[in-house]
């Protein structure tokens, strides 16, 4: 079994990254300490920290598994037959939402244990491989339906998706397109969507109303080096995206700096009990770093 890199919760190799690029913005972000949280997993991704219960939950995908990390414990199983889990997120309630993969659905979990089906299918047809998704304080959801792999030969839908899934009523596609959308987010204030597109390399926004309905999409950052996957959004509105390194952008999409790694990063979360964490899935490994911004 896969577990912490030490004794203790972080008693790990700290690794200092260099932030690349002159700042673009006024904030300064420094320099970054990363400790290795835990390392071993086939491939991590989903990292979402559950504010209500103060743990981090990721998912180490090809092992089938959900992984769960309390501060000043060891990293343990919090869940077996996950059915692949990718992306992650916690809702007001505590409530966990994870995409699955294999099964091609996304499931609530209640703090009881109790799994409930969301989305499985659009028009009649199964989803193809849901992979990152957000929760809006009012209960608002949104997910990404890209098909990577082995999943785009089992395909029953001809696009790849951007789903809203609202408190009360009827799941609705937000867009659809040719190329696969992998991460998103929501900023601070829950008035604006992100979206990155590992194709197209580049993060698309959308005006969310108060009815949680996206619209007036549009380019908000382009031509991101690496595949860009999962998104955090920090305090200050900033998005920190996971592609080659994580690359982070202002609110209007202006490059602000780079953070060079020698492993792709894959899904980013802020957590700790400060909320001050940046969690970062990379591959085998999941890090945690201190950012000047919460």
């Amino acid at each position: 079994m896969s577990g912490p890199c030490g004794a203790g919760a972080f008693a790990c190799q700290l690794i200092l990254l260099q932030l690349l690029s002159p700042p673009a913005l006024a904030q300064e972000f420094g320099e970054l300490k990363f400790e290795r949280l835990a390392q071993g997993y086939r491939f991590t991704e989903g990292p979402a920290w559950s504010k209500e219960g103060g743990y981090l939950v990721f998912s180490d995908t090809p092992s089938d598994r959900l992984l769960k990390w309390v501060p000043g414990t060891a990293v343990e199983v919090y869940r077996t037959d996950a059915h692949g889990p990718a992306g992650n997120a916690f809702d007001a309630q505590g409530r966990l939402y994870t995409c699955e993969t294999r099964t091609r659905r996304v499931t609530r979990t209640d703090k009881n244990g109790k799994i409930e089906v969301l989305a499985e299918a659009w028009d009649g047809k199964r989803l193809n491989a849901p992979s990152q998704i957000v929760v809006a304080r009012n209960g608002h959801v949104y997910f990404t339906d890209p098909a990577f792999g082995e999943q785009s030969d089992h395909r029953e839908l001809d696009f790849h998706g951007v789903y809203h899934i609202p408190p009360k009523g009827a799941m609705t596609l937000v867009a659809r397109y040719a190329t696969r959308p992998r991460g998103i987010a929501l900023s601070p204030n829950g008035r604006t969507l992100y979206v990155s597109n590992a194709d197209d390399h580049n993060i698309r926004a959308w005006d969310v109303d108060r009815n949680g309905e996206p619209s007036g999409e549009r380019v908000l950052a382009a031509k991101i080096e690496g595949a860009p996957g999962g998104i955090a959004v920090d305090a200050e509105g900033n998005l920190w995206v996971a592609a080659k390194g994580i690359a982070i952008f202002s609110p209007e999409g202006k490059s602000v700096r780079l953070i060079d790694m020698h492993e792709a990063a894959s899904g980013l979360a802020f957590g700790d009990v400060d909320l001050k964490s940046l969690f970062i899935a990379s591959r085998a490994v999941v890090f945690r770093a201190r950012p000047d911004t919460p």
